[in-house]
């Protein structure tokens, strides 16, 4: 079976390949640039390259939130015509960076001092997780942290936040390097697999994004009727 996979919730932007759970290839740009504008020529060049036509794709998988509202809409807009698995950006974002056992702490920057969070436990290559994906300050999720007793990697473009606020508080943090602590198209495709394998169905029409909060304009107008 053959999974193409985008990843489109953060700045950075990436599709992968993914066969019979076997990642094929990866294409990924953290250039500033728009995702409309980059996401589905890096789509059509990554299977090119790889000698795949689009006929012979078995199923899309889109990392659907948290995340940026307009990326992660990108992502979902794909594969009405065959199966699609939306999967959570942090859990993807876990599964691409768990190179050993630990802790791991995926943080996406919300802004408002909170960040997108899910925090996992791997074991053997084997995620577990700690926590639901969730919208939680910093001083909450300080508070978390402080409850475990082993080193804690920090992945996601929230990494670096977390990691200058709470390294001095939390001394157990350990920041990933930059390369491998950003959200990729492979990890949602790894996450769509693993749902593939226990039997789910991925309804295109059905999907939408997870966007855990509401968005900006939703927030503004919410305040502006309660203070009416």
């Amino acid at each position: 079976m053959k999974i193409l996979a985008f990843e489109s919730s953060a700045k950075a932007a990436g599709a992968a390949l993914l066969e019979d759970g076997m990642l094929r290839a990866e294409a990924f740009q953290n250039s500033g640039m728009t995702h409309s504008c980059t996401l589905m020529k890096m789509a059509e060049d990554l299977l090119a390259s790889s000698g795949v036509s689009p006929q012979e794709i078995d199923a899309a998988a889109v990392a659907a939130g948290p995340g940026s509202f307009t990326g992660v809409r990108i992502g979902v807009a794909w594969g009405r015509e065959i199966p699609c698995y939306g999967v959570s950006t942090l859990y993807a974002m876990a599964l691409g960076a768990a190179s050993a056992d630990g802790v791991y702490c995926c943080c996406m920057d919300a802004r408002r001092a909170q960040v997108y969070n899910a925090i996992f436990a791997c074991k053997d290559g084997a995620l577990t997780r700690m926590t639901e994906d969730r919208a939680i300050s910093l001083v909450e999720l300080q508070q978390d942290l402080l409850k475990i007793d082993k080193k804690i990697f920090l992945v996601g473009d929230g990494a670096a936040l977390c990691y200058t606020t709470l390294s001095d508080r939390v001394p157990q943090l350990c920041l990933m390097p930059e390369h491998l602590r950003q959200q990729r198209a492979s990890g949602a495709a790894l996450a769509a697999w693993e749902q593939i394998q226990s039997g789910e169905g991925g309804d295109a029409a059905a999907l939408t994004p997870n966007y855990i909060r509401l968005s900006q304009a939703e927030r503004a107008r919410l305040e502006a009727n309660t203070t009416e």
